[in-house]
């Protein structure tokens, strides 16, 4: 299989470019899809009559899903082939899409976006694949350039996009928009992609494994979401649902480990640089997803901001992303991509400081500056990282490498989904109490904000309402600090772990790490 691989020339001239646009169309939907809901979950939860809380299972029911798909990529391949996979996934994502704007109910809705997410599974683990098999070797590099300012782009977009289509149109246009899109994308891809098809086998379905995957991460899932709601681990329901992951775990790794033809190739771990690159990718990745899911919901919700603002606030982030990708990318070769990543979650920790001073006196410019640094943090985080994570492995892990490496990452999106908006309750909780406690009788600026209210016509209960409502702003205000500033210092732990990789080789080119961890 791999010498059939290694033959595949590259492709040349306005076929390359015609495949890279075609092959990062598809990972900009795919990932659109991960953020274009985040700012639209106010809307959503009104229209269909739930709480904002419930609203965020439309963000997380995608990423579980999508989780848990993604690893199985390898196998998937295997059996039915690169481009067919690729093509197959594209057009069920696009009927998946179609099904979720139809949706009338939340179950429904939740329903589709588990489908959806799914589907989606192979298409971003195949998209880099196919990617790096139309470049040369020595333009590696350059290739996940292009692959990644599609990832970098669609998470800015997606919010901007979708606060607009809330606020124009209506939310059922932020999922019908990937149709055109998502036909467009699988017809071009088969066009030119078809006979470049990889080699097949019939392999035996590994069913347990499967099982055990779904129960695990769908466990883990569903605990974080229902947590913040239950009161953690007071609810025996909680506590039943973090033992079922705990065991499922063990059980499926020990599974994976011993099974002839696993579901998920765990031996890639073997390999010092995979190990490293996907710990660092998902932790990075889980607290930066984090920050953008909170950050909208914070300008939303206690600073007054549209939909609209909130996106166009946060859409700055792709500028220097877009400058300075291409650069990285075509001296990624020649350059230390531990060095690269070492600058990346430096200046991620700056960017994650300056947030944990916001106030509720900032201004939309104060929003702005670390967002616009933020996007060099960005170019300068998933080139070096997915370098690290693939080097040395040779072509037919790709695939199952590239998978199992997104399976963590977006299992630790949701996983910083849910634990930023838990912490920012609870933190919230604990300052509003600390806040509430120096107001009362004896407090004369409480008593003459009190008079001033009554002296304009409120009355008390009118009065207490918004004193009520200004001490949430400002007990919410600094829960998010304190999240951005422990994402801060995060970011800088991570910093050691890096030097723990070798220097990376082009992937593809085969090394003692990629023997070990495909020695399977």
């Amino acid at each position: 299989m791999a010498a059939a691989q290694e033959r595949l020339p590259p492709l040349t001239g306005p076929k390359l470019v015609i495949g890279t646009i075609v092959l990062s169309l598809a990972t900009f939907m795919n990932v659109l899809d991960t953020s274009i809901a985040n700012v639209s979950i106010p809307a959503i939860a009104g229209d269909l009559g739930v709480s904002s809380t419930q609203g965020t299972w439309v963000i997380t029911s995608f990423a579980v899903a999508n989780a848990i798909s993604v690893p199985l990529t390898g196998w998937l391949t295997q059996r039915f082939g690169q481009v067919k996979l690729f093509v197959s996934s594209i057009l069920l994502f696009t009927l998946a899409s179609l099904l979720c704007g139809m949706a009338s109910s939340i179950e429904m809705l939740i329903a589709f976006r588990i489908l959806q997410g799914a589907v989606a599974g192979p298409m971003i683990p195949l998209s880099q694949t196919l990617l790096l098999s139309s470049y040369p070797v020595a333009r590696a590099g350059l290739a996940l350039a292009m692959w990644s300012i599609t990832t970098l782009v669609a998470p800015v977009c997606g919010p901007l996009l979708g606060g607009w289509i809330t606020d124009n149109m209506s939310w059922p246009w932020i999922f019908y928009i990937n149709v055109p899109i998502g036909l467009l994308a699988a017809a071009i891809t088969w066009g030119l992609y078809r006979n470049r098809e990889t080699p097949t086998r019939r392999l035996p379905i590994d069913t347990i494994g499967l099982a055990l995957l779904v129960i695990w991460v769908g466990s883990m899932q569903i605990m974080l979401d229902l947590g913040k709601e239950l009161d953690w681990f007071a609810s025996s329901q909680i506590v039943m649902l973090a033992l079922v992951a705990v065991i499922g775990f063990i059980a499926f790794v020990i599974w994976e480990l011993t099974d002839e033809h696993p579901v998920v190739d765990l031996r890639l771990f073997a390999g010092r640089n995979f190990w490293v690159g996907t710990l660092l990718i998902s932790m990075g990745y889980g607290a930066f997803f984090g920050s953008i899911v909170l950050l909208p919901l914070w300008l939303q919700q206690w600073m007054g901001y549209t939909a609209t603002w909130a996106g166009l606030v946060t859409a700055p982030v792709g500028i220097l992303a877009i400058i300075v990708s291409p650069i990285v990318g075509a001296n990624i070769a020649r350059l230390d991509a531990r060095k690269i990543v070492t600058f990346s979650f430096t200046v991620f920790a700056l960017v994650m400081w300056m947030r944990s001073q916001f106030s509720t006196d900032s201004t939309p410019q104060a929003v702005l500056i670390p967002i616009v640094i933020q996007g060099l943090a960005l170019a300068t985080f998933f080139i070096p990282l997915v370098t690290i994570t693939l080097s040395g492995l040779p072509p037919e892990k790709l695939p199952a490498a590239s998978g199992l490496s997104n399976f963590a990452r977006i299992t630790a999106g949701a996983i910083g989904t849910s634990v930023s908006t838990t912490a920012w309750e609870h933190r919230a909780a604990l300052h509003h109490a600390e806040l509430s406690e120096h107001l009362n009788g004896g407090n004369e600026v409480f008593n003459q904000a009190m008079n001033t209210l009554s002296e304009r016509g409120l009355s008390q209960v009118q009065s207490l309402s918004l004193v009520d409502r200004l001490v949430s702003q400002q007990a919410f205000t600094m829960s998010a600090d304190d999240i951005f500033l422990a994402s801060a210092i995060l970011f800088l732990l991570m910093i050691p772990v890096v030097w723990l990789a070798r220097q990376a080789k082009r992937p593809g080119g085969g090394d003692d790490d990629a023997a070990a961890s495909g020695a399977h």
